[in-house]
């Protein structure tokens, strides 16, 4: 849930990166964390947990405009996506305000991407969340392993896998290279700030 600070006129608000091991969330907010930098305040923090990493920076999205005369202040997160790793995904999901799910194209990895979504949705469900309700975009990484001739999913598969039920955003990309990482992170700044205003409404 997002937090006002009336002081400052700011709305902090939370996004998680989800997904399962070595999907590209960390590379993902690598790559935002160098190509934004005049928008980052702060370092960008890492927490290691062996062979998974949590890592975590503020972000100012110029140009999204503001809430209630209010700037809005992003804090971006990821998430460890192996499996031992449970207790941490629940404690950094909470009070999360949007989710970008960050599935590998890899076909070696198509469970894997059914269980972390499966995961996600039973955690925001602890939290008396709804993954049908919150903020949320897939990204469907890895595409250019298809270049290396390495097997990857099409994305008609990846669709009907993890989206045919939730119907929100998809993206093709590379987190790697830089590809769709920035598209992907402009659509859930969108939809997230557009869901806050509406809450805002609906308290006053």
């Amino acid at each position: 849930m997002a937090v006002f600070n009336a002081k400052d006129r700011v709305i902090e608000c939370k996004i998680v990166y989800y997904g399962p091991g070595r999907g590209g969330k960390t590379t993902n907010l690598q790559y935002i964390y160098r190509a934004g930098k005049k928008f980052t305040t702060g370092e960008m923090i890492s927490i290691d947990t062996k062979g998974d990493r949590t890592l975590y920076f503020d972000f100012l999205p110029i140009g999204l405009g503001k809430i209630k005369g209010c700037d809005v202040k992003v804090q971006l997160y990821t998430v460890p996506g192996q499996a031992k790793y449970s207790s941490t995904r629940k404690l950094v999901l909470k009070n999360v305000d949007g989710v970008v799910f960050v599935a590998d194209s890899l076909e070696v990895r198509r469970k894997a991407n059914a269980v972390s979504l499966q995961d996600l949705q039973q955690n925001l469900k602890g939290q008396n969340m709804s993954i049908f309700k919150i903020p949320l975009v897939l990204q469907f990484n890895k595409r250019d392993l298809a270049e290396q001739s390495i097997p990857i999913m099409p994305l008609e598969l990846m669709e009907k896998d993890l989206n045919s039920k939730l119907k929100v955003p998809t993206f093709q990309a590379s987190a790697l290279k830089g590809k769709g990482v920035a598209d992907t992170l402009k659509k859930i700044l969108t939809l997230t700030l557009r869901h806050l205003e509406q809450e805002l409404k609906w308290s006053q």
